[in-house]
């Protein structure tokens, strides 16, 4: 059974960095994570392959956010880096392509302007 538990999320200023990570149980998949900012609906950020030798980003994370996982640990890690009030959101993991019933509480990331 696919299990997935994020944490890390923040309040943090603008320019700030936060370092979210995925415990996933069940089974080594691609992963990727996902936000939904206020009114909009929810996008891709960040994407890796089951070896976490191959990464892609949305455009809005490039050379500013970075997805890596510790098979070993059962972990996916996103560490942000200059964050921008626009990157406020609840953020997701979930395996890529997305998997509905998978989708877990998420962690909320604030960033202050």
């Amino acid at each position: 059974q696919v299990q997935l538990v994020e944490s890390g999320g923040g309040l943090v200023q603008a320019g700030g960095s936060l370092r979210l990570s995925c415990l996933v149980s069940g089974g080594i998949f691609h992963m990727a994570w996902y936000r939904r900012a206020p009114g909009k609906e929810r996008e891709f950020v960040a994407g890796i392959n089951r070896s976490g030798d191959s990464s892609y980003y949305a455009d809005s994370a490039k050379g500013r956010f970075t997805i890596s996982r510790d098979n070993a640990k059962n972990t996916v890690v996103l560490q942000m880096s200059n964050l921008k009030s626009e990157d406020t959101a609840i953020y997701y993991c979930n395996t890529n392509p997305p998997v509905p019933r998978y989708w877990g509480q998420g962690t909320q990331v604030t960033v202050s302007s």
